[in-house]
């Protein structure tokens, strides 16, 4: 089946990073900005891992907003959701200081420009752990704009993670497409990998791979952003 569509993975491919020192820095921005507030910035990072933990296992009976903010506030009693305008502040403002912990490849964006100049569709489905504010930040830190995607998953509009493949069965039926005829683009070996699972097409992107369990990936297709437009001309 023809290729109409190219999803594309943000952390690690679109915008290059070290996922482990972003995260650091990323809760460390955000201890500073709660402390005040009387949250401890040890116990918050915790709560926040038990948080995101709890959206990776949904099931998709809600949205990952409502399971982050219920998990949250077993640590914190529902008072805790008085306190989220100051987190969407945060991602408004302080949270820009963790591009400090980020890369910038123009490959990406020439690549993504070149994708859609194919006629081809483009969707950013970055693992919806984040609110849209902080999605919408970090595509930008990669140069691009929101509105270059006709879809990018954040934790308001979707109701499952990564490597969970009902998530990119979600995208597929919001899409209105097949899966033969997409191609995911990451970086991650399980995470993205996952949308094989229903029949859609992989390329990892090894600038920033991330292989936790040292999967053979020699199946794969593979390599940088020029070689990931080579492919997809063979499409």
């Amino acid at each position: 089946m023809k290729l109409t569509t190219v999803l594309f993975d943000l952390d690690g491919t679109l915008l290059p990073m070290d996922q482990d020192e972003f995260v650091k820095y990323y809760l460390g921005l955000l201890g500073k900005k709660l402390a005040p507030y009387g949250y401890d910035p040890r116990v918050l990072a915790g709560n926040i891992w038990a948080g995101t933990a709890a959206m990776v296992k949904n099931d998709g009976s809600c949205t990952n907003e409502e399971v982050f903010w219920t998990k949250f506030s077993e640590f914190y009693t529902e008072n805790v959701r008085k306190d989220e305008p100051i987190f969407r502040e945060f991602y408004e403002n302080e949270f820009i200081g963790a591009k400090a912990a980020c890369g910038f490849n123009p490959k990406a964006a020439e690549a993504v420009a070149a994708i859609k100049a194919r006629g081809l569709r483009v969707v950013l489905a970055t693992n919806p752990l984040f609110p849209a504010v902080a999605t919408e930040n970090r595509i930008r830190w990669a140069g691009l704009t929101p509105q270059t995607f006709e879809l990018y998953t954040t934790y308001e509009n979707s109701s499952r993670c990564k490597p969970n493949p009902g998530y990119y069965q979600d995208i597929l039926d919001r899409l209105g497409v097949c899966a033969e005829e997409c191609l995911m683009v990451g970086n991650d070996a399980i995470e993205d990998t996952a949308a094989g699972k229903l029949g859609i097409k992989v390329f990892l992107l090894t600038d920033c791979l991330i292989n936790k369990d040292q999967r053979d990936l020699s199946g794969y297709p593979q390599g940088s952003f020029d070689e990931l437009l080579a492919y997809i001309k063979t499409l």
